[in-house]
């Protein structure tokens, strides 16, 4: 344990020791951005992809864990560690939403234009099921339309020219079994 409180600062001037730690900062980087698409990959039941991503998630993690282990004592390396794997967090995070992959359950409650925001929707392709409901001031209409994560952009634009006061929320599904799904182009 005292060799490890012992850190070497004098490496701080090595350029060989700041190559290595940028070499592990964008090592560990990949590995938490591959490792938050894996975790996508297995909860939408993409179980090749998840593999892939498993095989070099574990791959990398070896190769990384080996060379911050065998130099303890190094504070570059440490430090350059952690930040690759915070950063890896946010890139992560960022991937997600750009693969935005998935299914969502929108609804949408409509105070008063509702069979017009349903039938917007169903003429740009989407299914959508209207229930008649009632709110704290009166009757709504609450919409229920399964789509594409890629598509939640396109419906909220959808939603705010015919009604901007409707209410939307969003839920992640995964598809059991038949429906209509309205294919991207």
């Amino acid at each position: 344990m005292e060799n490890f409180l012992h850190i070497d600062w004098s490496v701080l001037l090595s350029w060989d020791a700041w190559l290595i730690g940028f070499g592990i900062f964008f090592l560990r980087v990949a590995n938490n951005a591959i490792d938050t698409v894996r975790i996508l990959f297995m909860m939408r039941g993409k179980r090749t992809l998840a593999w892939i991503c498993a095989f070099l998630v574990s791959l990398n993690y070896i190769v990384v864990i080996s060379s911050v282990l065998s130099d303890l004592k190094n504070p570059i390396i440490i430090l350059m560690y952690s930040s690759g794997y915070a950063t890896g967090n946010v890139l992560g995070m960022w991937l997600e939403d750009k693969l935005a992959l998935g299914h969502l359950k929108l609804t949408i409650i409509s105070t008063k234009l509702g069979s017009l925001l349903a039938e917007s929707l169903r003429t740009s392709g989407f299914a959508v099921t209207e229930i008649a409901a009632r709110g704290k001031d009166g009757m709504v209409a609450v919409l229920n339309c399964d789509v594409l994560r890629k598509q939640l952009a396109l419906i909220e634009n959808l939603v705010k020219e015919v009604d901007d006061t409707a209410f939307i929320t969003a839920e992640e599904v995964r598809p059991i079994r038949r429906g209509f799904w309205k294919s991207i182009k």
